[in-house]
């Protein structure tokens, strides 16, 4: 399977803008194949790939960590405890933000309730006025 940037934009949702930013930046764990006319070409290993990056990008990691990462796969067998030290790493810090987010939510159910509970009362026109 080959595909052309525009077909792996509409694949993934990606622009074609962020899919050669992410070439340009080094965020590919391989070198992204060329035709002849040196249009780029993907495969799905490409696409496996850019699901790993969009998933590390929506949990907050930052561009430089996916680089090194995409380092660490380019330079091959070796240094596999140094990959796994920056997965765990980044790890944590989504746990971090998984418990704020969770703080978060019980603070919001909690405002749900009290505005149902008023509203169904009829008392709710006092709330947040004094």
């Amino acid at each position: 399977m080959e595909l052309t940037i525009g077909e792996v934009a509409a694949r993934t949702g990606l622009s074609v803008h962020t899919l050669r930013l992410y070439e340009r930046e080094g965020l590919f764990h391989t070198e992204v194949r060329r035709d002849a006319g040196g249009r780029r070409l993907y495969g799905q290993h490409d696409l496996d790939w850019l699901e790993v990056c969009t998933k590390f990008r929506a949990t907050g990691m930052p561009l430089e960590q996916i680089r090194r990462f995409a380092g660490l796969v380019r330079e091959g067998s070796g240094n596999e405890a140094e990959r796994l030290e920056l997965l765990r790493t980044h790890r944590r810090r989504v746990d971090d933000q998984i418990n704020q987010l969770t703080a978060c939510l019980a603070l919001i159910d909690g405002k749900v309730r009290t505005y149902e509970d008023h509203l169904a009362r009829g008392t709710a026109t006092a709330l947040w006025t004094g």
